[in-house]
Parts: C-alpha cells; sequence; structure tokens
C-alpha cells in the first residue's frame, strides 16, 4: 500500500513539474484586468464597427501623473469614458456617494469613492489631454459610463449588516450613467435602422453624428496615447501594468536584450513539445515597432530562444507589488511606447 501511496506522489509531483506551469497565474489576481477585456470584446460586439481603448494612462497636468482610465469607447459620433467596477459581494452607497464593498469569501472590507464622480473627472482629464494634442471636441460629444461587471454583487443603502435585506436597492435607483450587471446583461446589438433602444439609452444619449475628419483625429490620439503594458496569459486572462525586466539564466537574457519598450511593440511566446512532454525551451518572437504603419508583417518578426524557466518581471497596475511570471504561462505581451 504504501509503494502505491509514493509511486503516486512522485507522478503526481511529475506532472506538476512537466505540464503545470500556471502557478504564476494563480498567485496573481488578474480578475479586474481580465473583466476590462471581457467588458471591451462585449462592447466591440454591441457596437459595430467601434473601437474601444483598454488601460489608458492620460498624463493629468495638475498632478503632473498619469490618469489610468479603464476604457474609451468610440463609436461614429461619440466617445464614452468607462469605469469597470468588478466588485463582489455587498456594496453599500454611502449619503456623500462614496461606495463600501464587503468581500464574502475574503471577509474584506475596501472604501471606494464616488465611481461616477471619479469617472466624469477622468473624463475631464481626458477632454484636456486631447485639446493638448489640438483636438477640441463638440460640446457634449465626450460622456461617462460606470459598469457593474460582476454577478455575485448586492447593493444596498446603508452599512448596517442587521437590515440588508429590507434596503436593497434597486437597479433604477442609481444614477443613468451607472450600468448595473443587470442592465449590462440585457443590452443587445441595436439595428441599424432604429433609432432607440438600450444602447441610445445607455450610452448614446441622441448625440448628433459627428464628422469623419474628428472621428480620424480621435482614433489617432488614442491609438498613440499611453497606456499599460498588457500580460495574456494562458486560459485567456491578462494583466495590466509595466513590464520591467527578463530574469534568468545570463544567456537567456542576452538573447532577449533586444525587447524594450522603445524598440519593441509585441511579443509572442511560442510552445513546441516532443512526445506529449512540456518544452524545456520557448520561440520568443517579437515585433519592431514602426510608427509609420498600424500592422506587422510576418516578415517583420524576429525570433529568440530561451528557456522555459525565464521570467518576465512585472509591476501590477495601480499597486506597488512586484510580480514574476514563467515564460510558460505567458501567450503574449504588449508594451507602451
Amino acid at each position: 500500500m504504501w509503494f502505491e501511496i509514493i509511486c503516486g506522489l512522485v507522478i503526481y509531483s511529475l506532472y506538476k513539474l512537466f505540464f503545470s506551469d500556471d502557478d504564476d497565474v494563480l498567485d496573481v489576481e488578474t480578475s479586474d484586468s481580465t473583466a476590462l477585456f471581457a467588458v471591451a470584446d462585449r462592447l466591440s460586439k454591441l457596437y459595430d464597427g467601434a473601437k474601444v481603448y483598454v488601460g489608458l494612462r492620460i498624463p493629468d497636468a495638475d498632478t503632473s501623473s498619469p490618469q489610468p482610465i479603464d476604457l474609451v469607447l468610440l463609436n461614429k459620433g461619440e466617445a464614452v469614458v468607462i469605469a469597470v467596477k468588478n466588485l463582489s459581494g455587498f456594496v453599500s452607497v454611502k449619503p456623500d456617494g462614496s461606495w463600501v464593498s464587503e468581500s464574502l469569501s475574503k471577509h474584506k472590507v475596501d472604501h471606494h469613492p464616488d465611481p461616477l464622480a471619479e469617472t466624469k473627472r477622468q473624463a475631464s482629464i481626458l477632454e484636456s489631454y486631447l485639446e493638448q494634442r489640438g483636438l477640441d471636441l463638440p460640446q457634449g460629444y465626450l460622456s461617462c459610463k460606470v459598469i457593474l461587471s460582476n454577478p455575485k454583487v448586492w447593493y444596498v443603502l446603508t452599512l448596517d449588516p442587521y437590515i440588508v435585506s429590507s434596503s436593497t436597492i434597486q437597479s433604477s435607483s442609481f444614477p443613468s450613467e451607472i450600468i448595473t450587471y443587470d442592465q449590462w446583461v440585457q443590452m443587445k446589438p441595436e439595428p441599424k435602422s432604429m433609432l432607440s433602444g438600450w444602447m441610445k439609452g445607455a450610452f448614446r444619449g441622441g448625440k448628433k453624428e459627428m464628422q469623419d475628419s474628428i472621428h480620424q483625429k480621435l482614433d489617432f490620439i488614442l491609438s498613440t496615447a499611453p497606456m499599460w503594458d498588457r500580460l495574456e496569459l494562458k486560459g485567456n486572462k491578462y494583466v495590466l501594468g509595466e513590464f520591467l525586466e527578463f530574469k534568468g539564466k545570463q544567456e537567456d537574457v542576452q538573447a532577449l536584450r533586444h525587447i524594450k519598450r522603445s524598440k519593441i511593440s509585441r511579443l509572442v511566446v511560442q510552445k513546441t513539445s516532443m512526445l506529449g512532454f512540456a518544452p524545456t525551451r520557448l520561440q520568443v518572437l517579437y515585433a519592431r515597432r514602426d510608427y509609420r504603419s498600424e500592422g506587422t508583417s510576418t516578415s517583420d518578426w524576429q525570433e529568440a530562444s530561451v528557456r522555459s524557466s525565464t521570467e518576465v518581471v512585472f509591476q501590477l497596475d495601480n499597486s506597488s507589488k512586484v510580480r514574476k511570471f514563467k515564460l510558460s504561462s505567458i501567450s503574449s505581451m504588449s508594451l507602451s511606447a
């Protein structure tokens, strides 16, 4: 019996060693960043032909520091600054507009500034940034919304836990700029022939069509605006933050020495395995940054071969935490200019 148990432990250890490289993913909370990309993907489907910019860092002249913005939706005739709140558990709204969230699983209480006021402030900073880059938007063109993306959230009016059940907030009790999860999942793509509907009521507000030239200028500015670096991990998970460096064997770090944000815009990690075993080496394809064109042709990609144990050192967005990710857990990495 003991022999079977020992053999089982050995086999499990070998499996973890050769087949499981998701430890880095499990060690980091990726839910907030992943929620941003999930919302962005759904918005692009709800708005035919629209563009969604994720993880902007807009310079703020008043504070001399970048202002993070979750999403900016650019559609014909409008742009919307969107804050995505991936809160779970009980969310209480205080009289001053601030929110308090209590996680049921972690038993943790967090305080949040008024999300709508914060998003309006971000929209104002973005508008000033656009003016600095030579684009004056039509009055009322830029709006803001807050989307509550987590289904596991309950809204209450009071912080008293003993009367939660008698003080539940209805979706209609929120300002129209706040889209609750129930409203979010009910949104449907509106037919082009319709002039009203969920999308019109929740986002558009009857704004006029803007000129194509303004749309093109805004698209260019947002496409070249500072953004967080992003990691796409296995399992369709994302992490936003700042790439710092590679760690590993000297020859591997040397092979990746050309991957710097001033030169490289994106890298892709390719895995090749033999006889079903996890690869000991990885192929890293990276594309040089080209400010003259939007795409990168296949011939522009360069290649480096490194050990799978090589790590990416990454500082998480809005946090002082620095984490290491094995290249084997990464699908791709995009670097902001």
